[in-house]
């Protein structure tokens, strides 16, 4: 990871209230979200677009890497 690039998946995670409320929120297991984080994306864009959706940031960036 380029620790010059900002984790806008984190960022997201973190608006949202933090991975174990993702993970509730979006129906989906709380390892599943720690993967989305240490990927830096979430190449699902339907969950994409929900946790764009719910941190009120762009999809954009927690699409791209």
């Amino acid at each position: 990871m380029n620790y010059f690039n900002e984790n806008h998946v984190r960022t997201a995670i973190n608006k949202i209230g933090g991975p174990t409320k993702t993970s509730n929120l979006l129906n989906v297991s709380n390892g599943a979200v720690h993967a989305w984080i240490r990927a830096g994306r979430i190449s699902n864009i339907d969950y994409a677009r929900a946790v764009a959706e719910l941190s009120g940031l762009p999809v954009e960036k927690v699409r791209s890497v």
